[in-house]
């Protein structure tokens, strides 16, 4: 077997010519491997994100606001400086809170606090007229180029004007219109009662699949973060 030091000694004891055809060999040879080893190596096609938050402000989710103002931290501090939050507040009625990159933590934060103040002269939480927003902002940003989805926050509990609420029954063709304009749409619904979980897991999964669908209760929510990044494409 021909040691190093030996190729070595070999190699000086050669002319200049063929040194340099050698070298030229041994520059293709590395050439080729480089090459050849990219070629094989599959680079994941960045796409950004626009996150519609939904965060219930009402009276009966009070308790559990503040957990779930943590999780919507941890949830924006995994996102891409590229991708774009929209934060609705959801109580009697629903209305934009914060628009912007998810990685402007102190803006989050100071959004939060400000306007998810519980409001003794409101009754009642408008998720179907807050989810009703959320999907025109979903196909809205899918026009400027992002990959939609929305963030359920809260408890999802019906009450105040009928017309406002979720109506169960034609959810499920609103969400397949959403997802038949975007092509790639995920909705992630967390803290929540098993009971209320269940009925979102019966109505959407049919539209959405188990991989684009992501539910967790308020022991599961934290852990559920990566499933939906998984659904957005990261």
């Amino acid at each position: 077997m021909i040691t190093i030091f030996t190729f070595l000694c070999y190699f000086y004891s050669m002319n200049n010519t063929l040194k340099i055809i050698l070298f030229s060999i041994l520059v293709i040879i590395l050439l080729c491997a480089a090459v050849f080893g990219l070629s094989k190596i599959k680079f994941d096609e960045f796409h950004k994100a626009s996150i519609i938050l939904i965060v219930d402000s009402s009276a009966s989710n009070q308790k559990m606001l503040p957990e779930q103002k943590r999780t919507i931290q941890q949830l924006c501090s995994m996102l891409d400086p590229e991708d774009n939050i929209k934060m609705l507040r959801v109580s009697e009625t629903s209305y934009l809170i914060y628009d912007g990159t998810p990685q402007n933590g102190s803006k989050i934060r100071k959004s939060m606090e400000k306007f998810t103040q519980m409001d003794s002269k409101e009754y009642g939480t408008a998720y179907g007229l807050s989810l009703k927003k959320a999907f025109n902002h979903a196909l809205n940003m899918k026009k400027s180029g992002y990959i939609p989805a929305v963030v359920v926050i809260g408890d999802l509990e019906n009450e105040g004007k009928v017309e406002d609420q979720i109506n169960w029954e034609t959810l499920p063709d609103e969400v397949q219109q959403v997802k038949d304009q975007t092509g790639n749409f995920s909705m992630m619904f967390l803290f929540a009662g098993p009971e209320k979980l269940d009925m979102v897991k019966e109505k959407l999964s049919p539209v959405l699949g188990e991989d684009h669908l992501i539910i967790g209760t308020e022991i599961t929510a934290d852990k559920e973060l990566r499933k939906f990044l998984s659904a957005i494409g990261r």
